[in-house]
């Protein structure tokens, strides 16, 4: 699990690699014989009995630095990635970050630009918010109507969701896999784990080769066995 991916400073919420520490992070994973690859990709290849050296990897927000650094890092290496966007902030920047730094969002181009260049489109929601709290239709609103607005801006479908904040309970999972999705990413779901709550490793500036194999082995001990239950297709 990603976000951005830039030189800027400072960095309160810890969202941030540089360039230079993704390019290493991504010659790790070719060194260990293991190609990144999007979500979609991951649980198909999965479901066919392949995945074993394959490794989902995941942008959180839609920045448009993963147009500028990521896209020509992840081609460089052989990988491919899901970028989850906003589409309710095609012109605006990660307002819900109150400390900041303000970081620029993928517009309609830009989301058409990471789609051409082999990277998978899913939703993060309209605006950014924490979903369980919300009222059915405004749920329904955030889910369902981000991800008709991604198919009519990328002109495919739209398969994965991703919780903002990782923040899901059963109704919001519900909410997702009725909207049509055929999975959703978490943090740490903890019992919902499933297609619909899949957990990820969070990949920071800090994360050496050395870094990267413990998080690895200790996620395998804390998630529970993801179970692939049939998804909604539309």
């Amino acid at each position: 699990m990603y976000h951005s991916v830039s030189y800027a400073t400072p960095d309160p919420y810890r969202v941030t690699v540089t360039p230079d520490r993704l390019r290493e992070q991504l010659a790790w994973l070719r060194r260990r014989g293991l190609r990144g690859v999007s979500v979609g990709e991951l649980l198909r290849a999965r479901e066919q009995g392949r995945s074993a050296r394959l490794v989902g990897l995941t942008f959180d927000d839609g920045y448009r630095d993963f147009l500028d650094y990521a896209v020509p890092l992840l081609r460089g290496h052989g990988c491919t990635a899901t970028v989850f966007v906003l589409p309710g902030r095609l012109h605006g920047s990660n307002a819900w970050d109150a400390e900041g730094p303000r970081r620029r969002l993928l517009n309609a181009e830009g989301i058409r630009a990471a789609a051409a260049a082999g990277m998978e489109i899913g939703s993060h929601g309209l605006m950014h918010l924490s979903l369980p709290g919300l009222e059915d239709a405004a749920l329904r609103h955030e889910v369902a109507h981000s991800r008709a607005l991604l198919r009519e801006i990328t002109g495919g479908g739209i398969a994965g969701f991703c919780y903002p904040y990782g923040a899901v309970d059963r109704r919001v999972a519900e909410a997702v896999r009725a909207a049509g999705y055929s999975y959703a990413c978490a943090v740490n779901p903890r019992s919902l784990t499933g297609r619909y709550a899949l957990p990820r490793i969070h990949v920071g500036e800090s994360d050496t080769g050395r870094r990267l194999r413990t998080k690895q082995l200790l996620h395998r001990f804390r998630r529970r066995q993801v179970a692939l239950e049939p998804a909604v297709t539309s």
